[in-house]
């Protein structure tokens, strides 16, 4: 059975989500219900056509030829008309995509639009988006109707004619009467299953349509497959990582160089941080790691192997465990979050992570425990409670390499302080590598690089770099000022 080929980020960096759920359901239901008509309808009246084509040739050659005479001139009619009704159809999908992603962000956002009071504008949107796609499909369905009703115009038309001639040659004795009227029934018999084919042409042409978008997908190919490749055996695996004169932009934005000439190594068992102001590359550097894409020109390597030779699905389920500014947890139980790190943890692992993240006792703490219910994207917890179940859910697979992207910043000062005394406990003995926004956090780090417009400007550790007055210096200053101010 053929399915869809998994994409990578940049795929869907370039396609909105409202765009994808209108392929993955009203295409498919478009293209579904096409197909049983089709099946159901159409193999009926095209077997039949064909049935009383030959009766008609037997009964008169004559009569038979004259009336296919004009039938390829109605078959050329009707697929001009078609090609012009199927992408008048793909105009009016693309048109429900709009209007589907209009609703997915609002919905998705729903706090803030309630925020800042724009349900009206919302809705006002939508609205506008729906009466286009509203007005796209009438002018559709106008379409198929007039080449419905032109196919049957012209069917007729030729039994009429058809009744003529044969009533000529009846007259001129060149058929029987009996002859006549098995032609004539068998020629009405003929109008009728064109027509219905007509009338299917009609649906066929909006499946068509779909089902063109929904193979688009099917057929598409990603730049970096999902899974194939080596992997290093876990008794040598030691973790050390190594950005070797790396030049990136992301493929939206081909234009503008986020990395630039950029080197970096992560020693193993060691905490390497990385600071800058904000648009400077820090979060493309974990990007890069995880191979959500890569590199323009340059390599990454994972104790000397390129990581492009390395299977990606076994890098990102084994390897890295990769916490997030804001972790987004699945409308399910805590224990499924959790062992989403790991589908085929048993129950005792999944306890075990909490306990590592300094999650288990508020986890406790629920009516329901582990089985509690955590809402959609997570909203029924509170930001600290979130990101410890992130940081479980990445503990579970027991990653060699640690990829902390701001894990703290948005979190406030007592939930900061749980998260980071999880932490601290779990980055002994791993690769870790942090992005960081609050300096006072990474003074511990083995070695801490200072990035700006896409280049390493210092390194060193926090007293080195202190000590030399430069860029990191100045960022400390200037975060201890506003710190104090506050």
């Amino acid at each position: 059975m053929e399915r869809f080929n998994p994409q990578d980020i940049a795929f869907f960096d370039a396609t909105r989500t409202g765009q994808m759920v209108s392929r993955l359901t009203n295409d498919i239901q478009e293209f579904k219900s096409s197909f049983k008509l089709v099946i159901s309808q159409g193999l009926k009246s095209v077997t039949q056509t064909i049935g009383c084509l030959v009766s008609l040739y037997l009964v008169s050659p004559k009569l038979t030829s004259l009336m296919c005479l004009v039938m390829p001139f109605l078959v050329g009619t009707g697929a001009y008309i078609g090609s012009y009704l199927r992408k008048l159809s793909q105009k009016a999908q693309e048109q429900i995509a709009k209007a589907t992603c209009l609703a997915d962000e609002a919905l998705g956002n729903i706090r803030t639009v309630k925020a800042f009071a724009m349900e009206d504008l919302e809705i006002n949107f939508f609205s506008q988006e729906v009466d286009e796609a509203s007005s796209m499909s009438q002018i559709l369905g106008f379409g198929i109707g007039i080449f419905q009703g032109l196919s049957n115009f012209s069917l007729n038309c030729v039994v009429l004619g058809t009744i003529c001639v044969s009533g000529m040659m009846l007259a001129k004795e060149q058929l029987r009467a009996g002859d006549l009227m098995s032609f004539l029934v068998a020629t009405q018999t003929v109008q009728r299953s064109l027509a219905n084919i007509s009338i299917t042409l009609g649906q066929v042409i909006r499946g068509i349509s779909s089902g063109s978008r929904v193979f688009e997908f099917l057929t598409l190919q990603s730049n970096i497959p999902i899974q194939g490749g080596f992997q290093i055996p876990s008794h040598v695996l030691v973790g050390q990582v190594q950005f070797d004169n790396i030049d990136f932009s992301y493929p939206t934005r081909p234009g503008q160089v986020v990395l630039h000439n950029f080197n970096l190594t992560l020693p193993a068992s060691k905490m390497v941080a990385i600071v800058g102001q904000s648009g400077t590359g820090k979060s493309t550097i974990a990007s890069l790691l995880e191979r959500f894409y890569d590199p323009d020109s340059g390599i990454i390597t994972l104790d000397g192997y390129d990581i492009r030779t390395l299977d990606p699905q076994w890098l990102r389920s084994h390897v890295i465990g990769y916490i997030s500014q804001e972790p987004v947890l699945f409308g399910t139980s805590i224990k499924e979050n959790i062992r989403f790190g790991k589908p085929d943890a048993s129950d005792e692992e999944v306890y075990e992570a909490a306990r590592q993240a300094n999650a288990d006792g508020f986890i406790q703490s629920f009516p329901d425990g582990y089985m509690t219910i955590v809402g959609e994207r997570g909203m029924s917890l509170s930001g600290g409670q979130r990101q410890r179940i992130a940081i479980a859910r990445a503990l579970i697979k027991n990653p060699c390499i640690l990829v902390l992207d701001e894990a703290t910043s948005a979190l406030d000062a007592e939930s900061e302080k749980m998260v980071q005394d999880a932490l601290d406990h779990i980055q002994k003995g791993r690769t870790v590598l942090v992005i960081a926004h609050r300096l006072s956090s990474i003074k511990a780090a083995d070695v801490i690089c200072v990035l700006a417009n896409g280049c390493m400007k210092e390194v060193g550790t926090h007293a080195e770099l202190m000590k030399r007055g430069g860029l990191y210096a100045e960022l400390v200053r200037r975060q201890t000022s506003e710190e104090t101010i506050m």
